[in-house]
């Protein structure tokens, strides 16, 4: 898929990430990942992020990485897989060729590691992953990695293939800037952790898609509050920030980490297989799964 391509086609939809399946013995477990991704390709999502923040990007090892993102791309069809890329330069650049040596459609570049950086470092880096390969690239400004808008301009000059700004900061202003300062050059996308809570705002200011986590869980409900969204139906969005969301969001803030976590306990209260996250996020206990069964019964009354 050409960057340009891949651009107008998340443009066109809700996005959504797949979170990773291990075993019980924490080993990437192949089977029920593609199971999983081949049924949420039955919704209409624009694209799915293999390996990204929700697929435990973090603990994955650099070999695994490509290997998800394959078993990704085998199960899904037509739908766009975006590989999740990210750590130091160095390791970035080789994921960036080894994910699209293994068919990804895309790259979202999360976080480099661990330390802070200046604007020109961040173009450096970033640049170098659009170097690196030559599928569309999206930037994901979270943590520690925040570029600018004059860093984003400079680099959707420099790099065809960056296609896509993703923002995780929650700066509004910041957002305001960079989508005013590069206009229809990118897509922007909302990739706060449970996207949904901020999706007005977010829509207001030219952000018009987002990435999903529930869809691992409620696909149909995430879709409806999207179409919601694209609709301004304030009663429709209402109805499910009340019903679902605002309480999905006091279960998942009661412990570092489990933005991932509920996620996919999430999957086993909507009667999916459990599958256990890698520490140092640990598990939803029994009773929160069972809270989380009813939450989503909730969501049908």
């Amino acid at each position: 898929m050409t960057p340009d391509t891949l651009k107008s086609k998340m443009a066109e939809g809700l996005l959504s990430f797949p979170v990773t399946h291990f075993d019980t013995d924490l080993e990437f477990d192949q089977t029920a990942y593609q199971d999983h991704v081949s049924w949420q390709s039955q919704y209409d999502a624009a694209a799915l992020f293999a390996a990204g923040g929700t697929g435990e990007l973090f603990s994955l090892t650099p070999t695994e990485i490509p290997r998800v993102v394959q078993a990704a791309k085998e199960a899904v069809g037509d739908t766009p897989i975006i590989a999740g890329c990210g750590y130091g330069t160095k390791m970035a650049t080789d994921l960036a060729r080894d994910v699209t040596a293994v068919g990804a459609d895309g790259i979202l570049l999360l976080p480099h590691y661990l330390t802070s950086a200046s604007q020109d470092g961040l173009y450096a880096h970033i640049k170098a992953v659009c170097d690196a390969t030559e599928i569309g690239v999206i930037i994901y400004n979270r943590a520690n990695s925040v570029a600018n808008a004059d860093t984003v301009a400079r680099l959707a000059e420099a790099c065809p293939n960056l296609i896509g700004f993703k923002d995780g900061t929650g700066d509004i202003n910041l957002v305001r800037k960079i989508v005013a300062k590069c206009g229809d050059r990118l897509t922007y996308i909302g990739g706060m952790p449970t996207h949904e809570v901020f999706a007005e705002a977010y829509d207001a200011i030219g952000v018009t898609t987002y990435s999903s986590a529930v869809f691992n869980f409620v696909p149909q409900l995430a879709l409806d509050f999207y179409a919601a969204i694209r609709a301004k139906d304030k009663t429709t969005i209402n109805t499910l920030l009340e019903r679902f969301y605002y309480p999905f969001l006091d279960l998942r803030d009661r412990v570092p980490g489990y933005a991932v976590s509920a996620i996919k306990g999430g999957i086993a209260a909507a009667g999916g297989p459990f599958s256990p996250v890698r520490p140092p996020l640990t598990n939803l206990t029994e009773p929160e799964i069972a809270r989380l069964a009813e939450i989503i019964k909730g969501t049908n009354g």
